[in-house]
C-alpha cells in the first residue's frame, strides 16, 4: 500500500511552508507555528483535517486584515505557480483559507479565488459563495469562463457541479440547474481538454437529477466534432451505465434481445489482494452485426452485511452476426486506500447494452 497522502503534510512541508511565509510575514514565530500545527492530535487526523488545522493555524498568525490577509494569500500562491505538481497538491490549504475566512468579503474574496485558482484549484472554496448568493456567483463564474486562463476557465465549470464529489452540495443546481448551461455551452469546444472533461463532468452531475436535459444536450452537441463527440460520450457515461435505452441508441448500441450469454464461470474463492477472474460467451444470434457495449457489476457486500453493486466497464465493440466470442476479464481486489473489503458472499453480473443477467456468486476471504 502506497504512503497516505495526509503524509504529506510532515516536519518537511511546514518547514518550507515556513520559509515562504516568511517573505509576506516577515516577523512570523516560526517555532510557535510549528507547535500549534503539531499538537497531540496531529497523527489521528486525516488528510482534509490537516489541511484545515493549518488553515487555523496560519490565521493565527495573520494580520486580523482579511484584506492583507488574502493578499498574503495571492502573493503565496503566485510565487508558487511554477512549482511541481506533486507540491502544489498540499497547499490546498490557500483556497480553504479564502472559504473560512472570507465568507463576509465577498468581493475581495472572489478577487483572490481568481488568482489562487491559476495554482490551486478553488473548486471546492467557491461552493459556499454559491450558496450563499447564486446569481451573483454565477454570473463572475461566467465571466471566469471567458478568461484567458485555462485554470480560470475549468474552476468556473468545475466549481458549479451539482454533485462535485468530497465538496457541499449546491442543492438549488441539483433541482434547477439551467443557471450552469451558459457556462457549460461557452466551453463546450475549448482548447483544453482538461476544460471540456469538466463540462462533461458537470453534464454528468446534472444528468442525476435530470437526465432528460442532458440526453436533448447530446442530441444537439453530437456528430459536429471528434472531441465534441468525446465529451458527450463522458458526460453520458451514468446515463450509460443505467442502461438508459435512448441514450443506448444514440451511441449506436444494438438492440441487446438476441444476445445470449453462455457457460458464465468465475473464480469461486477470491483472497482480498487478489484478482477475480471471469468468462463467458458471447453469442450474437442476431442476423446484423451489433455494437454492444460490455460491462459486469460487481455486488460488494458492506459492513452491515447488505450487498451494493458498482459497475465496471469490459468493452465496446461490433460483434458479428450470427457468431460467438469468448470473453476472459478480471477485477482486482487488491487493498487500496479509499475501499474497505468485507469477507462474505458478493455476487458478480454481466450486463449487455445495460441489461443485466448471468450472475455467478463467489466469496471473499482475508
Amino acid at each position: 500500500m502506497g504512503e497516505p497522502f495526509k503524509n504529506m503534510y510532515n516536519k518537511e512541508f511546514v518547514d518550507d511552508l515556513l520559509i515562504r511565509l516568511t517573505e509576506f510575514i516577515p516577523d512570523i514565530n516560526k517555532e510557535l507555528f510549528r507547535n500549534q500545527v503539531f499538537t497531540n492530535e496531529w497523527d489521528n487526523m486525516e488528510l482534509k483535517q490537516r489541511m484545515r488545522h493549518i488553515t487555523i493555524t496560519l490565521n493565527k498568525h495573520m494580520f486580523d486584515d482579511f484584506e492583507r490577509d488574502a493578499e498574503v494569500i495571492v502573493k503565496l500562491s503566485n510565487s508558487l505557480l511554477t512549482e511541481s505538481t506533486a507540491l502544489s497538491f498540499g497547499y490546498m490549504f490557500l483556497p480553504d483559507y479564502i472559504e473560512v475566512y472570507g465568507q463576509d468579503n465577498f468581493d475581495i474574496s472572489v478577487d483572490a479565488l481568481h488568482e489562487i485558482t491559476k495554482f490551486m484549484s478553488c473548486e471546492f472554496a467557491v461552493r459556499p459563495f454559491i450558496v450563499k448568493n447564486q446569481k451573483k456567483m454565477l454570473d463572475i463564474m461566467f465571466k471566469w469562463s471567458k478568461s484567458d486562463n485555462y485554470a480560470v476557465r475549468r474552476c468556473s465549470t468545475e466549481g458549479c457541479r451539482p454533485r462535485l464529489p468530497w465538496a457541499i452540495a449546491l442543492p438549488k443546481l441539483k433541482s434547477d440547474p439551467s443557471p450552469i448551461l451558459p457556462i457549460l455551452e461557452g466551453l463546450k469546444d475549448d482548447d483544453s481538454e482538461t476544460v471540456r472533461r469538466s463540462v462533461a463532468n458537470n453534464l454528468n452531475d446534472i444528468s442525476k437529477d435530470n437526465p432528460e436535459l442532458v440526453i436533448d444536450i447530446a442530441k444537439r452537441w453530437l456528430g459536429k466534432s471528434e472531441q465534441r463527440d468525446k465529451l458527450v460520450k463522458h458526460a453520458c457515461r451514468t446515463l450509460l451505465k443505467a442502461g438508459n435505452s435512448e441514450v443506448m441508441q444514440l451511441f449506436g448500441f444494438g438492440n441487446p434481445d438476441n444476445i445470449k450469454l453462455l457457460n458464465m464461470k468465475s473464480t469461486t474463492t477470491v483472497k482480498i489482494g487478489d484478482n477475480l477472474n471471469f468468462s463467458f460467451v458471447l453469442s450474437n444470434c442476431s442476423d446484423d452485426d451489433t455494437k454492444i457495449r460490455l460491462e459486469y457489476g460487481i455486488y460488494f457486500r458492506l459492513a452491515n452485511g447488505n450487498l451494493s453493486r458498482k459497475v465496471f466497464k469490459i468493452s465496446e465493440k461490433v460483434y458479428k452476426r450470427q457468431s460467438e466470442s469468448v470473453v476472459n476479464s478480471k477485477h482486482s481486489f487488491r487493498i487500496i486506500t479509499t475501499k474497505k473489503f468485507y469477507p462474505g458472499e458478493h455476487k458478480i453480473s454481466i450486463i449487455v447494452n445495460g441489461i443485466e443477467s448471468a450472475f455467478a456468486n463467489f466469496n471473499i476471504t482475508n
